[in-house]
């Protein structure tokens, strides 16, 4: 009897270990989200901690439509961009540092997202290159700047399969730099890391007063 009681606890530790290995992260609390109810958002320009200095204007045109299938209504981002340029804001780092009050006064926002670039490019490798985009997102509340929801993520892309062999891998390599100094594949990456963030199951934001209904 006691050599089926060993028996028993040594085969069900390792579905014990499965288990927990397995665990999901608990959902998102979104009670200051529900509560302030935003019906519009204001998308600051970037903060840029990549050496890409073009970072934060490729990546604000991909944020726009997610924000806006999810039914919030986004303020043009060149047309804020703009506005802040005229009123003696030339860089992102100095339009995220605008009191988010007198954001307020000027724009009237209901939430305002705030977006933090810590990677991106494109990585060179002897076999290999990647596209990286790493980011970090903040939704606040216009008025109070109570955090309404916070999100990031990270998508590298690479031209390496790994199973091409040596010569395979070194063709491949050349083939993708000339092809990614011809076309630049981040905005595609910024979308799929966009994605991930906003669309993410019981992580992701909520919809928003103008998302569509599914009839079920």
């Amino acid at each position: 009897m006691l050599f089926f009681k060993k028996a028993f606890l040594l085969f069900s530790l390792p579905l014990v270990l499965l288990i927990t290995g397995c665990s999901t992260p608990p959902p998102y609390n979104y009670e200051a989200l529900l509560a302030s109810e935003p019906r519009s958002i204001l998308v600051i320009p970037p903060k840029n901690n990549s050496v890409e200095v073009n970072a934060p204007y490729i990546y604000l045109s991909t944020i726009s439509r997610p924000l806006g299938e999810k039914g919030y209504y986004v303020f043009p981002v060149a047309v804020i961009d703009t506005f802040m340029k005229e009123n003696g804001l030339p860089t992102p780092e100095e339009m995220n540092s605008v009191p988010l009050e007198k954001l307020y006064e000027h724009i009237g926002a209901d939430a305002v997202l705030y977006v933090e670039i810590n990677d991106w490019g494109q990585k060179f490798n002897v076999l290999s290159s990647d596209t990286v985009v790493n980011v970090s997102m903040r939704l606040v509340d216009g008025k109070t700047g109570v955090l309404l929801w916070d999100a990031s993520a990270s998508v590298v892309q690479s031209s390496n399969s790994g199973s091409n062999g040596l010569i395979g891998s070194l063709v491949s390599a050349v083939a993708s730099q000339i092809m990614n100094s011809i076309s630049d594949q981040t905005p595609t990456v910024a979308r799929t890391a966009n994605n991930i963030a906003i669309y993410k199951p019981n992580q992701g934001l909520l919809n928003g007063p103008y998302a569509p209904i599914i009839e079920k």
